[in-house]
């Protein structure tokens, strides 16, 4: 008898496995053709709605304080945690803002870290500013480097000890006498209102028009250069910490 051989059907999926079968999402690369996933990652950016809720909270500005006193001093939490008479892991509970500390264990933190226990709570009862200027109202000063036509408007001011940030409102006028260059310490953000202007910073110029900004260092020697459009208004907010400028 002729030798019948069966034929083998091709393998098939189940439905099963079908449905388990997922596709590969693909991710467009970034500007440099890097996975746009992978660059993200490295963008550390804070949650502006989440921060407003931890400041409130108690046991994360006592917490806070423990590590910053404790990175002060370049101990780290089992040096600080046997100095205090407790374990690492609460130590580290309480620098999370986890757990409330007690009186008794302030105390003890308070004599390792050579510190007032008041200075825990000094963040979370620290008063917090703000400053309202209505238009045309800003504090008309007088700044290093201001020329004739330069109109300086101071449009609040911060609290803070570390800190310091100065919003200002800048009008150059056709009686602008010559463009000052300016060179202080710090970071500047600059946020074009009106006109057209011609921003130097180092050995580049920057022509800005309403809705344009410039971010930089504030050190390196800046300051408007080509007046191309009048009158010319611009927000300049430059930050720094305190006792880094005379």
């Amino acid at each position: 008898m002729p030798n019948k051989t069966k034929k083998r059907e091709p393998l098939r999926r189940s439905s099963a496995a079908r449905r388990n079968k997922r596709p590969t999402e693909a991710r467009p690369p970034d500007s440099k053709g890097r996975d746009s996933k992978r660059a993200d990652a490295k963008l550390d950016f804070q949650d502006p709605h989440a921060v407003s809720a931890r400041h409130n909270s108690l046991e994360l500005a006592i917490g806070r304080e423990v590590r910053d006193f404790r990175r002060k001093l370049s101990m780290t939490v089992a040096e600080l945690a046997t100095m205090a008479g407790m374990s690492t892991g609460m130590l580290s509970k309480i620098e999370n803002g986890q757990t409330s500390p007690s009186l008794a264990t302030l105390q003890e933190l308070s004599k390792a870290l050579q510190v007032p226990v008041t200075a825990f709570f000094r963040k979370f009862e620290e008063e917090k500013d703000a400053s309202f200027v209505r238009a045309g109202q800003g504090l008309t000063i007088e700044r290093r480097g201001t020329r004739a036509g330069h109109q300086y408007q101071l449009l609040g001011h911060s609290l803070s000890r570390d800190l310091a940030v100065e919003p200002y409102l800048i009008t150059l006028t056709e009686d602008s006498d010559v463009f000052p260059v300016f060179q202080h310490d710090g970071i500047e953000f600059i946020y074009m209102l009106e006109g057209e202007v011609g921003y130097r910073h180092g050995d580049r110029v920057y022509v800005l028009t309403p809705g344009d900004s410039l971010f930089f260092d504030s050190d390196v020697p800046h300051g408007p250069e080509q007046l191309r459009k009048l009158p010319i208004r611009f927000l300049s907010i430059i930050t720094y910490g305190r006792g880094e400028r005379g």
